[in-house]
């Protein structure tokens, strides 16, 4: 698995990754990471860099990169599954955490992409009063230019069908 950390992220886990790797071959396995605040509050939005399949987490706490990897992996299981997905985070997930490798982000079209859904994020958590998980939801259903506005979620469910096929 590839994480693609922000540099902010970076130095709140105490990581700098030196360089950009190239997009891995499992979609599903290539996530991209970044550190925001919301009304004084610290939060994480993780998006899987092909599809900007996301989710918001709490930030706090997180203060290596060790903390950082087992409460992603563990939220995006409990995000991943509560969205039904169960059999992508088992049969596409769960085989590429073997391996963790950190890097600096693919692209600035996947970082303006993320930031757009910050500030989605920012709306929803501040005047919405939801929560991270139910943010997560809502964020997914947001059409984006870098998808051609499609969904994350529709391209997620397409990138998981055409897997499956093979």
């Amino acid at each position: 698995m590839i994480l693609r950390i922000s540099a902010k992220l970076g130095k709140k886990i105490h990581l700098a990754p030196d360089r950009i790797l190239p997009a891995d071959l499992n979609p599903f396995a290539d996530w991209s990471a970044h550190l925001f605040t919301a009304d004084r509050t610290q939060y994480v939005l993780i998006s899987n860099t092909i599809s900007l399949y996301s989710m918001v987490m709490f930030g706090r706490g997180l203060t290596d990169d060790c903390r950082f990897l087992d409460r992603v992996t563990g939220y995006m299981s409990d995000v991943i599954r509560s969205a039904g997905y169960e059999s992508i985070f088992e049969k596409l997930i769960v085989p590429s955490l073997g391996i963790v490798r950190f890097s600096k982000a693919l692209n600035r079209s996947v970082i303006g992409s993320m930031n757009d859904l910050i500030w989605q994020a920012k709306a929803d958590l501040i005047q919405g009063g939801l929560s991270p998980f139910d943010v997560s939801f809502r964020l997914n259903e947001v059409p984006l230019s870098y998808l051609d506005y499609g969904s994350p979620k529709n391209v997620f469910e397409e990138l998981s069908a055409h897997r499956q096929d093979q």
